[in-house]
């Protein structure tokens, strides 16, 4: 059994992005601003995000509903639910915002939300991603058949099953009449141990099986700035060129999941303007004519050649609700706008200049990278720098400047040619991970090792400048210099002049279970910018998210002893000869999550157990006795202990594979 170590960052989470209306970003302009909404609706922002995961290229879902629970009771309201739900690829949106539509919502205060997603057999799709994990139960690269996944707590007739998930704000939404309100950020975590579990049963001719469970690994996280959301490439067809030449509109396309050749465009009913950058200028790509961009203050020179045309988009929001272009590539055919290689890189080899970004086949696609290749790192509430190149050429990818895991979208010079030569590459997120070592005053050491050892790296990050704006915390107050928390609680961020040395404190303790299981030491991970005050020509850290550290698979000790907000029991661990202490929170809404998979008659079911009550507590004490198998995640702490963040127990047939 191999232990899997994965990210919940800031938007982490494992659904897709549906960012419905009004983010940030400044430059544009124009006659591109939203009707106003009716008198007694105002426009929500409506967020639903993923973090990465290296064992799939595709986990496709269908979101059929989304409703918000009004404050004081009353019907929920619903906000978005399309006639044909598209299908999602929750694996590309990692941090990143897929639009779907601008919405208005009727203005009062709500407190939470249900999201609800199609459960029909096939509604799910699992497509393993080319190089996973070690210990991974699939097939690297292949596509699970529907009936070997198992969606749970699905209610209603064949055909028309849903699952349903029930959210609570983490402090009630306020939405105003005639006005944008703050966005609603609903996260799904694809590393949730919960979320996917693989399990073989016995009469099941050696075939793995997959139970998919959405309720647990989902959360409202603030959004506190929504001008710094990152927006995924949008795809579309043109419809209209405004008469004054400012905008454009288009009709939302979607490729076909999972993706077929040449790839197809799935339209929706779903119309969004999209301005030139008045200020900054549009970099516009004819990829039928593999021509040099050329910049657009507006849209004068092309408005007689891009109607009906396909486009591939980069944009960002802007405070009114208008989405501003920050790039646009058209072509006749989708399939050319869409053969751009999108996914997480996987490969870097510094030697042949070549890259690998993984695709939603389950494969990836090999990149070369040459003198003229430019480099771009969204920063959408930035205009100026969401168009300027961080860097070109070779050189860029020395000093780990591009690693595995980080989320692009590339362009390439000749989508026929071979190889494939990049033309541009879009950072969307740079995101490093794992090890934390030598923390200091000036920065921290993170060390990440993988099975193929040419994507190991080792990187010294410096926390950016003290006087950096970064975002804003509960109370609307700006936040200046590095932040990091805990990753079970993304609102209790450690801020201002202590952060740093906090930082320090918190990421020295260590566990040590003995024999080849070793020291459990701290993890994290850690988004990083370029170009901050601290390191003008490199990447800083604005934040760290201190993550559950790898424990491995073990079984219980000793059992439960309950304490006052506090309960905790022993653990052995494989490979191990010391038995550990793990600490679970008991106070409400501080509380460890524990899950209890049993597996009877080879059927998983996966339910969680809140300990915060004394029924929960209860039946975990009764649950947790000598021998059973248990996997745990949580923070090393200083005095040796563990503090748990996630539980999972295995009762009934527990050979179980994680």
């Amino acid at each position: 059994m191999v232990t899997k170590f994965k990210v919940l960052p800031y938007l982490a989470c494992c659904l897709s992005t549906i960012a419905l209306v009004g983010c940030g970003g400044g430059g544009g302009g124009g006659s591109g601003t939203l009707a106003p909404p009716a008198a007694a609706a105002g426009y929500l922002p409506v967020v639903i995000s993923d973090a990465s995961s290296e064992d799939w290229a595709l986990i496709g879902v269908k979101i059929t509903g989304i409703a918000l629970v009004p404050q004081g009771g009353g019907s929920n309201v619903s906000v978005y639910s399309p006639a044909t739900p598209t299908n999602l690829n929750l694996a590309e949106l990692d941090q990143i915002g897929e639009i779907l539509g601008n919405l208005s919502v009727p203005a009062g205060v709500y407190t939470g939300a249900v999201l609800t997603i199609s459960a029909n057999p096939g509604d799910v799709s699992l497509t393993a991603a080319a190089d996973p994990e070690t210990g991974f139960a699939g097939t690297p690269g292949a596509a699970i058949p529907s009936n070997q996944i198992q969606i749970q707590h699905a209610t209603g007739t064949a055909g028309s099953l849903t699952t349903a998930v029930n959210v609570r704000f983490e402090s009630p939404l306020t939405v105003t009449s005639g006005q944008n309100s703050n966005a609603l950020d609903l996260e799904f975590d694809l590393s949730h141990p919960a979320f996917l579990v693989a399990h073989v049963p016995p009469a099941g001719n050696g075939n793995t099986l997959w139970a998919v469970n959405f309720n647990g690994p989902v959360r409202h996280h603030r959004i506190a700035d929504v001008t710094r959301l990152v927006l995924r490439h949008m795809y579309g067809s043109v419809t209209a060129v405004a008469s004054d030449n400012t905008s454009i509109t288009i009709t939302r396309d979607f490729p076909t999941l999972p993706v077929v050749t040449p790839e197809t465009p799935v339209a929706s009913s779903q119309s969004l303007q999209i301005l030139a950058d008045a200020t900054n200028g549009t970099l516009f790509y004819d990829v039928d004519a593999k021509a040099a961009p050329v910049t657009l203050m507006n849209f004068s020179s092309i408005a007689s050649s891009v109607n009906g045309k396909f486009v591939r988009v980069a944009a960002r929001y802007q405070q009114n609700g208008t989405l501003v272009a920050t790039r646009i590539w058209a072509s006749t055919s989708f399939n050319s706008v869409w053969l751009s290689p999108e996914g997480h890189v996987l490969h870097v080899n510094t030697t042949t200049n070549v890259i690998h970004v993984a695709n939603e086949s389950g494969g990836s696609v090999p990149l070369t990278v040459d003198a003229n290749t430019t480099f771009y790192f969204r920063t959408p509430q930035r205009a100026l720098a969401d168009a300027t190149p961080i860097g070109t050429g070779t050189s860029f990818l020395a000093n780990h400047n591009l690693v595995r895991g980080f989320k692009v979208h590339a362009s390439v010079v000749d989508p026929l040619a071979t190889p494939l030569v990049a033309e541009t590459i879009d950072i969307e997120t740079a995101d490093y991970e794992g090890r934390l070592s030598n923390a200091t005053s000036i920065g921290f050491d993170i060390t990440r090792n993988f099975f193929n050892n040419v994507d190991d790296y080792s990187v010294t990050l410096p926390y950016i400048s003290s006087a950096t704006a970064n975002g804003k915390d509960a109370s609307g107050n700006t936040i200046l210099g590095y932040k990091w928390w805990d990753f079970a609680f993304p609102t209790v961020v450690n801020t201002g002049s202590n952060a740093v040395n906090d930082f320090v404190t918190a990421t020295s303790g260590s566990v040590n279970f003995g024999g080849t299981a070793g020291v459990l030491k701290s993890y994290g991970a850690s988004f990083a910018v370029w170009g901050d005050a601290a390191n003008t020509t490199g990447w800083s850290a604005p934040w760290t998210i201190l993550m559950p550290s790898p424990i491995p698979l073990g079984a219980v000790a000793t059992g439960v002893v309950t304490n006052p907000g506090v309960s905790s029991f022993t653990m052995n661990v494989v490979h191990g000869t010391l038995p550990a202490t793990v600490n679970l929170v008991t106070t409400s809404a501080s509380a460890s999550l524990v899950y209890q998979i049993d597996r009877t008659n080879g059927v998983v079911t996966v339910s969680p157990v809140d300990i915060t009550t004394s029924a929960g507590l209860s039946a975990l004490t009764t649950d947790l006795v000598s021998g059973v198998p248990v996997k745990a995640y949580g923070v090393p702490q200083a005095d040796g202990t563990i503090k748990a963040y996630v539980l999972v127990y295995y009762t009934g047939a527990v050979k179980t594979t994680m």
